[in-house]
């Protein structure tokens, strides 16, 4: 049995190398982060944190909501703790400069190029760790940080097409079973991209493989291919701290394999979900709604057949009639609910023997 290496993230050590995965909404919050984070993990609390209540102040609920998570994390334990913020959310700076005063530890940014995140951090000790899907948006990234900012990311995350909720990837290639690229093949040319500009920036950019990451023997694998560690999600909705209400989890539990799809969501993006009533009804056009908030600037409220933001809230508060569930690619792989210690510890145990 090999120990396996710490993820080092510029002064932060985090053993075992696993960041759990941001999940909105409503589902990874100050619960599941902070025990993420006392098992030596990375909590992560997704910045869209609370609910929408269709009025001119969203913007500040969501802003004050995020806050009162951060702050009640701190309070439950002295670990690493990250926010996961959609670059695509129109108060993205303002999500990002609060978590910023507040402390946090790391901001993970996807769903859109941070173009302008080292400025916004500019001062502070958070780390900035983007999210990309090939080398191409790494070097787009990495360039125009170190030519803008002389700031290179402190970690790149590496999310492949077999990842859960919004992906950056296309319909089409997210369609086929499974999907032509390959994580492996993602995380190769993106490993060449660090290597390049820890040179010109004289930093060390670890690199965490993130999409379909379930176990420990995937968890090892990806550490022989070269990532510092990795980022899971769905592994940890079936957890007694997850934040999603009991019906949520217990759809993942439930489900198949070929309960899976690949929707287009609202927001542009295509996203992998579980087939229910719900996305049925939506793609025949019998969902009804009136958006009195634009939550994310790629949405078009006239055009889209549901509001996403209700029906993850509704989703998470386990109104699945009305909403619908996110997931990773292995989910119907889930059978159980267990404790984070329960489920890092059997983690790392098969991790290490396969290490």
């Amino acid at each position: 049995m090999s120990k396996l290496p710490e993820l080092i993230i510029g002064d932060l050590k985090i053993y075992p190398p696993i960041i759990q995965g941001g999940m909105g909404v409503k589902i990874s919050l100050a619960n599941l982060a902070s025990a993420v984070a006392n098992e030596g993990g990375v909590g992560t609390i997704s910045a869209i944190s609370g609910g929408f209540s269709q009025g001119p102040t969203d913007r500040a609920d969501l802003e004050n909501q995020l806050k009162e998570q951060i702050r009640k994390a701190r309070t439950m334990t002295k670990g690493v703790l990250a926010v996961n913020i959609l670059v695509a959310l129109t108060n993205y700076e303002n999500l990002v400069k609060i978590s910023v005063e507040e402390g946090i530890d790391i901001i993970i940014c996807g769903a859109g190029l941070p173009l302008s995140l080292p400025k916004l951090v500019e001062g502070s000790k958070t780390k900035i760790c983007p999210i990309v899907s090939s080398g191409r948006t790494a070097e787009i990234l990495c360039k125009n940080w170190i030519n803008k900012f002389h700031h290179a990311p402190d970690a790149l995350i590496v999310e492949g097409p077999m990842a859960g909720g919004h992906l950056g990837y296309s319909f089409e290639d997210l369609a086929q079973e499974p999907p032509l690229i390959k994580l492996e093949d993602v995380l190769a040319e993106v490993l060449v991209v660090a290597k390049k500009y820890e040179a010109i920036a004289q930093k060390k950019i670890p690199v965490v493989a993130a999409g379909g990451i379930f176990d420990g023997k995937d968890i090892a694998r990806m550490i022989k291919l070269g990532a510092s560690g990795v980022q899971m999600a769905t592994r940890f909705v079936c957890t007694d701290e997850c934040d999603a209400a009991m019906p949520f989890k217990q759809a993942y539990i439930n489900s198949k394999k070929e309960d899976i799809m690949i929707i287009n969501s609202p927001v542009g993006l295509p996203g992998r979900a579980l087939r229910n009533t719900f996305l049925d009804k939506a793609k025949a056009g019998e969902i009804k709604f009136k958006c009195g908030f634009q939550c994310l600037r790629t949405c078009v409220p006239a055009q889209s057949p549901y509001c996403i933001a209700d029906a993850l809230i509704n989703a998470a508060r386990g109104d699945l009639d009305n909403g619908f569930v996110f997931c990773g690619s292995n989910v119907y792989r889930m059978d159980k609910i267990v404790s984070v210690k329960h489920l890092i510890n059997e983690l790392v145990t098969e991790a290490e023997l396969n290490y």
